[in-house]
């Protein structure tokens, strides 16, 4: 039990981390309208995933469970999603998202195994 305790604990934290990285990868985007729309979507999202984490945590069912797994899954997504549009349109360096996407990719696989297991 203590190894899964210290599991979402660490996995929490990861999470926050993401979150306080998108704050960074925001901050230095270009000052036109493109990135501040897309960079909008891009943190809401970031954002969504440690607070929908710790909602999972406190899931007082199997249902709610799976249901705010679902959305961390889905919002994970959607970070990478957005991240490769400003990518692609040359609002932000690839150099400067490397270590975001990885880290990204691997809570979202980490939140998609948990979302199987919890069928």
């Amino acid at each position: 039990m203590e190894n899964k305790v210290e599991f979402v604990k660490h996995f929490q934290a990861r999470t926050k981390q993401l979150a306080l990285n998108a704050i960074k990868l925001f901050q230095i985007l270009p000052k036109n309208e493109e990135a501040k729309i897309i960079g909008r979507q891009f943190l809401r999202s970031a954002l969504s995933i440690g607070a929908n984490y710790r909602a999972v945590c406190r899931a007082r069912s199997k249902a709610e469970l799976f249901a705010k797994l679902s959305i961390t899954v889905e919002e994970t997504d959607e970070v990478l999603y957005w991240i490769e549009v400003l990518v692609e349109s040359n609002l932000m360096n690839a150099d400067k998202v490397f270590s975001f996407v990885q880290e990204g990719k691997e809570i979202l696989a980490v939140l998609s195994t948990a979302r199987k297991n919890a069928r």
